[in-house]
């Protein structure tokens, strides 16, 4: 009997669920299904996950145009946690292999106890680091390095400039630079002038109260991840042949055309080999994730509003575990 109670408890999960687009308020702590991997899948238990702007701007609806989005849902799209279950098809992973991931952002996420994913989107986190850690590296971590590496194309030598470099994609994307052998410049409050170098950016602007066209030219790459005027003046500082690469919408292409600037946009995907990579230069010392927030998982609201709301320095992380 004992037994029993404890197999038909382990069916069931705790985990955010959204019914209805909104603001934080719509988020929900509820006792569902735990999911069932299908064969090319694996069910995770999660230990933490982190938050990043595709959460409430899913939650709010801002990805309806995008994504199909069924509700309910549950939100969250960074994991790390240990495999629960491996489907019948996949060879490369096992039960409790401790695991890390962005899954599928037009499925069911991470504010959960255990969550279904692709394995083709799994592989092995930094060992060096515990999982609160490690959960605060994949959207962020491979958004930046697809941005730097696939799209801008940085090369050893180049000048980049990085918008936001105190944010989550900053942080690794000033730390990506500079590993590759770039010359590192990044935007950031007054207050954070001090962090961003301290990450590895040879110089650092405050962007209230300086122009960051006014001090720079001649760049190779911007990598922007503000937008709107920040990514029109930007045009200004690249140099004829620079790329200027975007993970939000290239709002001035016919402008960079008329520069001879690449403007792309782009959104990150999930490939496991940038994800060894990146834990690889983890583990060796060259990169660090940085967490400025920790919430359990029934304070995802919070976590949440602080994420939309507050400007974090770093990653906002939920623990699960």
């Amino acid at each position: 009997m004992i037994c029993m109670h404890f197999t038909e408890k382990r069916k069931r999960m705790k985990a955010i669920r959204i019914h209805e687009f909104g603001n934080a308020d719509v988020l929900k702590l509820e006792d569902i299904p735990v999911p069932t991997p299908a064969a090319d899948e694996v069910l995770i238990k999660v230990y933490a996950t982190s938050v990043n702007p595709i959460d409430w701007k899913m939650r709010n609806g801002g990805y309806k145009g995008k994504f199909t989005v069924h509700l309910p849902l549950t939100p969250g799209w960074d994991v790390s946690g240990v495999i629960e279950q491996a489907g019948e098809d996949v060879k490369n992973l096992r039960k409790g292999d401790e695991v890390y991931s962005r899954p599928d952002p037009t499925r069911d996420g991470t504010y959960a106890e255990y969550v279904v994913v692709k394995a083709a989107q799994v592989a092995l986190k930094p060992k060096s680091i515990p999982h609160d850690q490690a959960a605060a590296v994949p959207l962020a971590g491979l958004t930046a390095w697809q941005g730097l590496f696939q799209h801008g194309q940085l090369q050893p030598g180049q000048k980049v400039l990085i918008h936001g470099g105190s944010g989550g994609v900053g942080t690794f994307a000033i730390q990506f630079a500079k590993w590759k052998g770039a010359y590192v410049i990044a935007t950031a409050s007054g207050k954070n002038l001090d962090f961003v170098k301290s990450l590895g950016a040879d110089k650092a602007i405050d962007y209230k109260d300086e122009k960051f066209e006014d001090i720079i030219k001649h760049i190779d790459l911007v990598f922007d991840t503000q937008g709107g005027d920040t990514q029109k003046r930007s045009l200004e500082v690249l140099k004829p042949g620079g790329r200027l690469i975007t993970t939000l919408m290239p709002q001035y292409k016919a402008e960079a055309e008329a520069k001879s600037i690449h403007m792309e946009g782009y959104m990150a995907q999930s490939d496991p080999k940038d994800l060894e990579q990146i834990a690889k230069l983890v583990d060796d010392g060259k990169i660090k994730p940085y967490i400025s927030h920790t919430f359990m998982l029934a304070e995802a609201k919070d976590a949440q509003e602080m994420g939309e709301h507050g400007h974090a320095k770093g990653k906002i992380v939920i623990k699960v575990v």
